[in-house]
């Protein structure tokens, strides 16, 4: 049976307890409508873990766009039934003023790699996943926190903040997760159209087709994606796209 938790007193009780017991806790922190992708993330926790809690929060400090905010998918009773057939022993799920008491006036800002990519298209995104992110592995204190590589630049940004902050929990990077047509699992699909879901794979398989950046922008734009950007860094390709009103990103290996 999953524990659902809402008021942090009461989280960081539960989890100090945790510890003091000597079991290793997993955080696999999540904005709810969980799909396939989350659970392996559950799955890889549950496996290296004795004990693993779910955060879901639709942080809004992460939005630039309203629309954008109310648009997520909430979907908290099918969320519980996926955590308790996972085995997640604890969810942890606040509101705002659980997490914002301080109205977001003291937030965690990075000043060179936020402001690539999705931080160029996304203003203040970054400082609200890091801001969130921190608060979460200050309440649960865990061992090990699992973030999808689908999100390749929060996963970075969220690894170096805890390098440079001197947190003992170890990120932990997991495979991305795609559909059987290639395209990367995302709590937004389910915003697309049905003509809009036929097209999306098409993001897949023309960055895995290779070519330049050039090359690629006009492929997808050929395809008719509204592109953000499509961008080399270290061995991948990373891109955004629009697709209707739906946002959608994706890496590959090179």
């Amino acid at each position: 049976m999953t524990e659902v938790v809402r008021e942090v007193r009461d989280a960081r009780r539960i989890f100090r307890e945790i510890r003091a017991q000597g079991h290793s806790l997993g955080l696999v922190p999540t904005m709810g409508a969980l799909h396939s992708g989350h659970l392996s993330l559950i799955e890889r926790a549950r496996a290296e873990n004795a004990s693993v809690a779910v955060s879901i929060f639709v942080n809004p400090t992460q939005y630039d766009d309203p629309a954008d905010l109310e648009s997520y998918p909430r979907t908290f009773e099918e969320d519980l039934a996926k955590c308790e057939a996972a085995g997640v022993n604890i969810m942890l799920w606040p509101d705002s003023h659980e997490i914002y008491p301080d109205d977001y006036r003291f937030r965690v800002t990075e000043s060179e790699f936020s402001e690539r990519l999705e931080g160029a298209h996304r203003r203040g995104h970054f400082d609200g996943v890091m801001t969130v992110v921190l608060k979460l592995l200050n309440i649960v204190r865990p061992d090990r926190a699992y973030f999808g590589e689908k999100d390749w630049q929060q996963f970075v940004l969220v690894r170096d903040m805890a390098e440079a902050f001197f947190l003992d929990t170890e990120i932990v990077p997991c495979p991305l997760v795609r559909e059987e047509d290639g395209l990367a699992m995302s709590s937004r699909n389910a915003n697309l159209t049905a003509e809009e879901r036929r097209i999306a794979p098409r993001f897949h398989e023309i960055l895995f087709g290779g070519g330049t950046t050039d090359e690629i922008r006009e492929r997808l734009a050929e395809a008719e994606f509204d592109v953000d950007y499509v961008e080399r860094r270290n061995d991948r390709v990373l891109a955004a796209v629009r697709l209707g009103k739906v946002r959608l990103i994706d890496n590959v290996r090179e």
